[in-house]
């Protein structure tokens, strides 16, 4: 199966772009996206552990939704911080991914390294400790630098059994290419936007480095990439999470790509078509309506 969606939910520039600007009384943002998505990226794990119960809401939340599943980034203590932890820590951190697991929601737990992060043979050790904290949860795995492109990298998370994600992010001197890579059950795809000016740019905060959208040409060799995983010899999961989150850009772009994916248009939230009309015209269709080809 495919899965296309967003990373995060809660951000306030969202309403009425992505949420109706009047949400009302007991308006639930997660369950609503999970009617037009088939996946949503966990973005607070990034940040700090929770607990079991929180995840269990995010699950009762989802109710509706049987074929629905999360990505969850694991904290970042492990992937960003990097100095020695304990198994206190490891807890802690697993708490939420756990119980997303056991009820059958997790589709990946992300370890999302950052560019700094290059191979060496002390950081090929870390991964190895992380990926051992983390065993018997779906893995995956993001590098963003050019040095992990190599077949003994790809060849040891297979063996492991781990996902390395397929990342599209502004491209620099040593920034990982676009690839198709198949190294588990589970086939990942983060596209992050090509904000080439404000990626690095001292002072930049999130929404200016997440400020793109992508246009249809940009997005077409990553739905035969997509596909191209879908159809290999593991027979993977691919789940496809979009990233350039500022003023609903994501989901708009993510709904693209299942529109061009899938080869018919897609029903998106009423006001995500009013707003990005012009790129989403030709791969949505009206709530209920046949999808003609996209």
């Amino acid at each position: 199966m495919i899965r296309y969606g967003p990373a995060g939910w809660e951000y306030a520039d969202w309403a009425g772009i992505v949420y109706p600007r009047s949400e009302g009384r007991g308006f639930d943002r997660l369950a609503y996206l999970a009617r037009w998505f088939s996946t949503v990226e966990v973005n607070a794990t990034f940040y700090r552990p929770f607990g079991a119960d929180v995840a269990a809401r995010w699950c009762e939340r989802v109710a509706a939704a049987p074929a629905f599943k999360f990505g969850a980034k694991v904290w970042r203590r492990f992937t960003h911080e990097r100095e020695a932890y304990g198994t206190q820590e490891v807890r802690d951190a697993r708490a939420a991914l756990d119980r997303l697991h056991a009820a059958g929601r997790l589709g990946a737990a992300l370890l999302q390294f950052p560019w700094s992060f290059k191979r060496t043979e002390a950081s090929e050790e870390w991964l190895r400790g992380v990926l051992r904290a983390f065993e018997g949860l779906p893995r995956v795995v993001e590098v963003r630098h050019a040095s992990w492109d190599h077949p003994e990298v790809v060849e040891a998370l297979a063996e492991a059994g781990v996902g390395m994600v397929n990342v599209d992010q502004p491209r620099f001197r040593h920034s990982l290419g676009p690839r198709a890579r198949v190294t588990s059950d589970v086939a990942y795809v983060r596209v992050h936007g090509r904000n080439f000016r404000d990626w690095f740019r001292a002072g930049a905060g999130r929404d200016a480095r997440y400020d793109y959208l992508y246009s249809a040409e940009e997005l077409r060799p990553w739905a035969d990439r997509i596909r191209e995983m879908a159809e290999a010899s593991r027979a993977p999961d691919v789940y496809v999470v979009a990233n350039n989150h500022f003023r609903g850009q994501a989901p708009a772009n993510a709904k693209m790509l299942e529109a061009m994916v899938e080869g018919h248009r897609v029903t998106a939230p009423p006001e995500l078509v009013a707003a990005y009309g012009e790129v989403l015209g030709p791969f949505v269709a009206a709530e209920g309506a046949a999808g003609a080809p996209a």
